[in-house]
């Protein structure tokens, strides 16, 4: 909250606070708790606005170094899904994450000084963005495939709101745990592309090319 009073999260916060600013005498309980959710929701507001530009900026350069554009999944892309389902779906992922990402932060075990690879770090958050883009099965599965994609594009709109998050923490000097943060966030842009990789399908070429250019 801090850096965002102080520019760090929207260039135009200060004429929003101006507009708006903290009531003062009678009735002004309930116009500062309106004024703090007007805040609220201009946090939020910006948070997504960065996402969506985190991720737009990732496809941008992986369609630079492929020369075509991404392909997206249609497969399952206009079956309607429940809110609450599909609210749930995103939870279980999210879920993944915290629990993956803290196991490598308090185990180290991928050893990340020699670069953590998101497939070791996020194997259950990736096998289940995998399954949610399924749209074959064996012969003799008992159910029908059931692809997801708009789940997958909920997930990575998560973890880059879970990105700019980190680079704001990352760039406050006061703060005591940037190694731990700096390491999260490694790992975390390994994961966002990996979601990439699959949400769009593409093939080990294409992501050998694209971890070439990398190097």
């Amino acid at each position: 909250m801090r850096r965002f009073l102080e520019g760090g999260w929207g260039g135009d916060l200060p004429c929003f606070l101006v507009s708006n600013p903290v009531p003062q005498g009678p009735g002004a309980s309930y116009l500062g708790f309106s004024a703090i959710v007007l805040l609220t929701a201009r946090i939020k507001q910006v948070m997504s606005e960065r996402a969506a530009t985190l991720l737009q900026g990732r496809r941008e350069h992986m369609e630079r170094t492929l020369g075509r554009p991404l392909a997206n999944p249609e497969e399952g892309a206009d079956d309607s899904i429940p809110d609450e389902t599909r609210s749930y779906m995103l939870g279980e992922a999210q879920d993944l994450y915290w629990n993956e990402i803290e196991w490598e932060l308090i185990t180290d075990e991928e050893a990340r000084d020699a670069g953590t690879l998101a497939e070791l770090t996020f194997p259950g958050m990736l096998a289940y963005v995998r399954g949610l883009l399924l749209s074959e099965v064996m012969p003799d599965s008992l159910s029908p495939a059931s692809p997801r994609p708009q789940v997958v594009s909920d997930v990575l709109d998560f973890v880059a709101s879970r990105l700019v998050v980190l680079e704001d923490e990352l760039s406050d000097p006061d703060n005591s745990d940037l190694e731990r943060l700096q390491a999260e966030m490694e790992m975390t842009g390994g994961l966002i592309d990996r979601v990439l990789y699959l949400y769009h399908g593409l093939d080990e070429q294409d992501i050998e090319r694209l971890e070439q250019a990398e190097a």
